[in-house]
């Protein structure tokens, strides 16, 4: 009988975005997305970080002087809305005004970075440290800018699994949690030094925002008129505190229903009343699974052997399990069948009548040297050979094995009939590499490292392997390809190539076919950049370790090395006035027909963004999904922008549509790109 086992639940089924409980940014377990698993947030050095007193900042560009001006619907109130009240002052606004209102700031250019940062950046009079780093050279830092202007919705009771417009927030996200308080959270951290507080953003934005409040259609109204008079009186304590002019900034109640938002603004509609989502707002969870679905989708490495993720129709309805015969899965639960299991396993295949067989492998990294065992070995390679004789039959092997009673359930008619098999995971390239590699290297008479380069380049698979694998199949190569139907019956002695060993398992990302994004160990091993047809090497920041022999004995022209230098991730170098340079140099690459390397360090903030800013060049896509489009390719590690380089990369995508002569208009406004960022990596945080 068929083993038919537990695999991850699927994501919920929609249209465009995840199901509506991984929207809020709260702390419960409802409120927080699962994380994909074996993914994590590297450090990110920022350079040299200050000392407490430290009087002389790091370098920046000179402060450009050309302030955009801003404009709002909601600016002055009186023009388009109705007054509510005078003590506090209060406003109505419909959905009509406050469509056009969102409208209107999504077509307005974003401030220049120089305006904005390093406020942005949150910086608390008593953070000593974030202060020194950043204020030194001009004490007007702190001042709020008067140049950037956002609408924010609020929705009262805070509920946001449902009735939920684009953007909304909580009250919690805004107010300071005492009932009877009326001022705005203070969102600056108060010690510590980061470049990447994506999780204020939204609070900071609304401070120098006109706030909707709205509830859904079964909110009293009292309720959301005692909200609306806290913000507006919060927004007066703001105001006499910071110096602004009274009245910069206003609150406003919803004077429609949410129905009726919902039926003539649908495009303003995250999450409908009923908790289902809409699909018309773009959402980073969502996209970030379809993307890495789309890359590690399933395709064959061997005949009838397949390699991808566990199918997900909501994902990828072309992909499901009726597809194959047999699915295995990597689990770090499974363990090493042995040979009766196998036996049991393929005696009981015809047994499977409503779908196909469902077994388990150990996952990648389950094999531990040096402690492995003979046995753990000889389960590997009997599961190789067990998935090659199911795959590709041959009527007189098989017979044989029939004729000696080892397969007396075998039919005749089943001889012949192959076995199409899918080995998967949930990401469809972690847990699954250390078979898949080995079946590879079996079924194909391939060495460990013809495999690692095969697999990636001939194959185009994406994947990541633990070091142990490496150690692994490195160490048991020979009997691999002993026992290969391919082995001509030759001794086999072999040497591992220089990069082999230089290797922890991963390889580059594949990011578009000409454009991989990597760490400065990928940049420094030009031996493994070579077998995967890379042929230049974009340096962001970090300068190569090559002697003068290696680039001579590797024929690497110097024209076919960049480096962008004196940037640092420290949230104040920029790289916007480096993009056109470095997506020429990318370019001249493609056009040579071979691919470029970029890197910094670690290869998640710096290359991370060179690379985002390529895929918005090349595709057209907006940020948001540029951003999802490279994180989910960026195997094994979180990508990591820091603020201003994610701030950066919102104005690539306004030159990027005004260059294509298409009108400015963002998918996403600053405050929801940050906090969709900050909801995404709340797993991966220690």
């Amino acid at each position: 009988m068929a083993a038919v086992l537990a695999r991850p639940p699927a994501i919920t089924s929609r249209s465009s975005t995840p199901p509506p409980h991984h929207i809020s940014l709260n702390t419960s377990t409802r409120g927080t997305p699962a994380a994909i698993p074996n993914k994590h947030i590297p450090v990110c050095p920022p350079g040299p970080i200050p000392a407490r007193g430290l009087q002389t900042p790091p370098s920046s560009p000179p402060t450009k002087n050309n302030i955009i001006e801003t404009t709002a619907v909601t600016y002055p109130p009186n023009l388009h809305c109705t007054q509510y009240s005078h003590d506090p002052p209060l406003w109505t606004i419909d959905a009509q005004k406050m469509a056009e209102a969102i409208e209107h700031t999504a077509t307005q250019p974003l401030p220049n970075p120089e305006q904005v940062f390093p406020w942005l950046h949150g910086l608390h009079a008593d953070n000593q440290i974030q202060l020194a780093f950043f204020t030194s050279r001009r004490k007007s830092v702190r001042k709020v800018p008067l140049c950037i202007r956002s609408v924010t919705l609020v929705k009262t009771g805070g509920d946001l699994t449902s009735s939920k417009l684009k953007g909304a927030i909580s009250p919690e996200e805004l107010l300071c949690p005492t009932k009877d308080s009326n001022t705005f959270i203070e969102c600056d951290p108060k010690d510590g030094f980061s470049v990447r507080n994506f999780h204020i953003q939204a609070c900071k934005l609304a401070m120098v925002s006109d706030i909707i409040v709205y509830g859904d259609d079964k909110t009293p109204l009292p309720d959301t008129v005692a909200l609306a008079k806290r913000i507006s009186k919060a927004q007066r304590q703001y105001e006499a505190r910071n110096g602004l002019p009274r009245g910069l900034f206003n609150t406003f109640m919803l004077s429609d229903t949410f129905a009726h938002v919902q039926e003539a603004h649908p495009e303003l509609v995250a999450v409908d009343a009923a908790g289902g989502m809409t699909g018309h707002v773009a959402d980073f969870f969502y996209w970030e699974r379809y993307e890495m679905s789309s890359m590690s989708k399933a395709a064959e490495i061997s005949n009838n052997v397949y390699l991808g993720p566990t199918p997900d129709p909501t994902l990828d309805p072309n992909t499901t399990e009726s597809d194959f015969d047999i699915l295995i899965e990597a689990s770090d639960l499974a363990h090493i069948p042995d040979s009766r299991c196998l036996t049991e396993w393929r005696n009981s295949i015809q047994s499977v009548q409503d779908g196909p067989m469902h077994i388990e492998f150990p996952s990648s990294g389950s094999i531990m040297p040096p402690t492995w065992s003979h046995s753990e070995v000889d389960g590997l390679l009997a599961m190789c050979k067990w998935i090659y004789d199911l795959a590709n039959p041959h009527a007189s092997d098989i017979l044989k094995r029939r004729d000696s009673k080892e397969d007396e359930a075998i039919a005749l008619d089943d001889i012949v009939r192959s076995r199409k098999f899918l080995i998967h995971c949930t990401d469809g390239y972690t847990e699954t590499t250390m078979l898949a590699l080995a079946y590879f290297m079996y079924a194909e008479g391939l060495s460990a490292d013809q495999a690692w380069v095969q697999m990636h380049r001939d194959k185009g698979r994406n994947f990541f392997a633990y070091p142990s694998d490496v150690a692994l199949l490195t160490q048991i190569q020979p009997r691999i390809l002993q026992a290969s139907p391919k082995f001509q019956g030759n001794i086999i002695t072999m040497q591992a190539p220089k990069w082999m060993s230089r290797i922890d398992g991963s390889l580059p990302s594949r990011i578009l076919p000409y454009m991989y994004l990597g760490n400065l160990g990928h940049a420094n091993n030009p031996e493994l950049l070579r077998e995967l047809g890379i042929t230049r090497i974009l340096s962001v920041g970090e300068s190569l370790s090559w002697t003068d022999e290696m680039k001579r004995d590797l024929d690497w022209p110097d024209e076919n090395l960049m480096l962008i230098d004196r940037v640092q991730d420290n949230g104040v170098d920029p790289l916007w006035d480096d993009f056109g340079r470095c997506l020429k140099f990318i370019e001249d690459g493609k056009l040579e027909g071979g691919a470029t390397l970029v890197h910094c360090r670690v290869g998640v903030s710096r290359s991370a963004t060179i690379c985002i800013a390529e895929v918005m060049n090349e595709l057209g896509l907006s940020f948001p999904r540029a951003y999802c489009f490279v994180r989910a390719r960026r195997l094994n590690v979180i990508i990591q922008p820091h603020l201003r380089f994610t701030y950066e990369l919102l104005k690539w995508e306004e030159y990027q549509r005004l260059r294509r002569n298409e009108p400015l208009r963002r998918e996403l406004e600053w405050a929801t790109v940050s906090r969709e960022i900050a909801l995404m990596n709340k797993p991966y945080s220690r």
